[in-house]
């Protein structure tokens, strides 16, 4: 017996040894890494180095506690700014989206596959909802930057649209077990989706609220603060589940409010965070990766693939695109958002629900997913970076590099002891000041260390201690940041023309010939903008005004345009209604319509002519 506790010990952390050393590799080529922690699950498993594991319930359990971790951590990261400008688009796509993805995809599995309405509907539950870890590594991994309203859209997304997925699966597992029609569940599942969802907010609203009261008030030890945390999280998800309400939604909920707040020991507690949701990701795929059994992906692969393929190229597309059209979003950003569905360990473990609520193809379901995810993290996984190049999404960065440490202090909630190195060339060694709100407070020089008013002019190498107030602005990076170069591509990418917004927009118009209303006219550039982009602008958004380019180059902390740039070239858009928004699309059927229309009059006005020649 204790022999064989020490072997399961043993192999346990050598393979999530082996998943961790994997990550070099996928931060290195940029590889998807959650397909190397399901390589190595099933290099293990069954089929490989002969380890047995077919304990379904036990790999749902282990899987859904660590989706509940996850979830926790994705909305405790989830900036409050972030959230607000992207809330719209991305609650729709992991609402409506998801069940279109659901009804699309089901009538593909239903004539490729042959399986009952129901149950192609219930496969397509399993593979609707995106992941939020693959999503969150693939947009980091790299080092690009893509536009903010395209990444806060994905990552709110993929971290709130599994509640929607698990109930459809839940829901649609209890119907087809029944083998009762579907109108017969008709109230009664409309019922249970608005107690999940009330459920889910109302307990995760006061969860965080909890979790972030108990935090500043008790005096728990430093170490034991993050524990405590995670505990109450899970304690949020049970809890939510017991009475009936959507326990992944709850805890998103509760990390999303907490971590938008002022909390004790709030860096300690996201680096303890990032460690368990690394730690979960990694035993989710192993368990997940160790459940599958590859000698029988044989008899379903053709189909499984030609259904993966159809989730990535129409039904993912189509349903962004539906979700997406009344939003000002432009077609390429709309193409990317569809392409960026990565599927993962979630679509794997809803596949598991039919497999223990005792469906006839259960197996069928798990492989299929399995294999549609593998397909999911090959295909998409490979070419995001690419895509958003090719599309212009990648933006140049608006600082250069900065080093920075946070402190947390004793009895300290609302400041922070932020450390910055001092770089050459930065503005604060050119005459930058910095802010009356920062107070600067030790400088360490050449290993000696000195008040900041007896150090005189700082230096490269200095590191300066400032005190500051939580969720400071992004100034002081920028005063300590090193310059960076301006080459080629960020002059064609931002105009090379330099323009003031603060400028009446009326003199743009009559200095390049374009007319303006008279509400905009009246106007400065920076109103402009923002009207012509919905009412915010965002670092490296652009908008064409009749001949020219109006490009934001800079924003300031309440979203006022304070620099910009012109280009005489506008970029150019698809002459085709492909990913166009409902009003871009009428403009364009419009347009079209009037050029036929136009086109037939000049005709019939030539032919009267001729015929009046003759």
């Amino acid at each position: 017996m204790i022999e064989t506790m020490y072997l399961v010990i043993l192999v346990g952390t050598m393979l999530v040894l082996a998943a961790a050393f994997s990550s070099l590799l996928a931060f290195r080529f940029g590889t998807p890494l959650l397909l190397f922690f399901l390589g190595i699950g099933l290099i293990a498993g069954v089929d490989g180095l002969g380890i047995d594991f077919d304990n379904a319930p036990v790999a749902y359990f282990v899987g859904s506690l660590a989706l509940a971790v996850i979830l926790f951590d994705s909305g405790f990261g989830t900036s409050l700014q972030s959230f607000r400008n992207a809330a719209a688009p991305a609650l729709t796509l992991a609402t409506l989206g998801v069940l279109l993805t659901t009804l699309f995809f089901g009538a593909a599995a239903h004539f490729l596959i042959g399986l009952p309405w129901l149950e192609a509907m219930l496969l397509g539950a399993v593979v609707s909802s995106t992941d939020a870890a693959a999503v969150f590594f693939l947009l980091r991994v790299g080092g690009i930057s893509i536009r903010d309203k395209v990444r806060s859209t994905l990552e709110i997304e993929s971290g709130s649209n599994d509640p929607m997925a698990v109930f459809l699966t839940i829901t649609l597992v209890e119907i087809v077990a029944s083998g009762k029609a579907i109108e017969e569940f008709g109230v009664q599942v409309a019922a249970g989706f608005l107690l999940q969802l009330a459920l889910g907010l109302v307990i995760g609203y006061l969860g965080g609220l909890v979790i972030v009261a108990l935090v500043n008030r008790l005096k728990l030890e430093r170490g034991l603060t993050p524990i405590f945390v995670i505990a109450l999280a899970l304690l949020i998800f049970s809890l939510t589940g017991a009475l009936g309400g959507s326990g992944f939604l709850a805890v998103y909920v509760a990390g999303l409010y907490a971590g938008n707040r002022q909390m004790r020991a709030a860096a300690s507690i996201r680096r303890f965070q990032d460690g368990m949701t690394w730690l979960s990701q990694i035993l989710m795929f192993l368990v997940l990766g160790l459940l599958a059994t590859p000698s029988q992906f044989g008899a379903i692969a053709l189909p499984a693939i030609a259904l993966g393929l159809f989730l990535i190229l129409v039904a993912r597309p189509l349903a962004v695109w539906l979700c997406l059209a009344p939003y000002r979003f432009q077609p390429e950003e709309t193409a990317f958002v569809s392409w960026v569905g990565l599927r993962g360990a979630v679509s794997i473990l809803l596949a598991i629900l039919p497999f223990i609520g005792q469906i006839g193809n259960g197996m069928l379901f798990f492989n299929t997913a399995f294999i549609i995810v593998m397909i999911s993290l090959l295909v998409q996984g490979w070419t995001i970076n690419p895509l958003a190049r090719r599309l212009g999404l990648v933006v140049p960065p608006r600082m250069g590099a900065v080093e920075k440490l946070e402190l947390e202090l004793p009895g300290s909630v609302s400041h922070e002891l932020l450390v910055y190195r001092v770089v050459d060339n930065s503005p604060i060694v050119t005459g930058g000041r910095i802010p009356r709100w920062a107070r600067p407070s030790l400088v360490v020089r050449d290993g000696k260390s000195m008040r900041y008013q007896y150090a005189g002019r700082l230096r490269p190498n200095d590191y300066v201690y400032l005190f500051v107030p939580s969720g400071y602005p992004e100034l002081l990076d920028r005063l300590f940041a090193q310059p960076k170069p301006v080459n080629s591509d960020d002059a064609d990418f931002f105009g090379v023309f330099a323009i003031d917004p603060t400028r009446p927009a009326a003199e743009l118009g009559a200095i390049y010939g374009f007319k303006l209303d008279e509400q905009e006219g009246a106007g400065t550039i920076d109103a402009l903008l923002r009207a012509r982009l919905g009412g915010r602008a965002d670092y490296a958004d652009r908008t064409v005004i009749g001949p020219v380019e109006l490009i934001v180059r800079d924003i300031d902390d309440n979203g006022n345009v304070v620099a910009a740039g012109l280009s005489l070239e506008p970029k150019t858009r698809p002459n085709i209604p492909v990913f166009l928004s409902f009003r871009e699309l009428m403009t364009f059927l419009f347009k079209s319509r009037w050029r036929k229309r136009s086109n037939s009059d000049d005709n019939t006005d030539n032919d009267e002519s001729g015929a009046g020649d003759q």
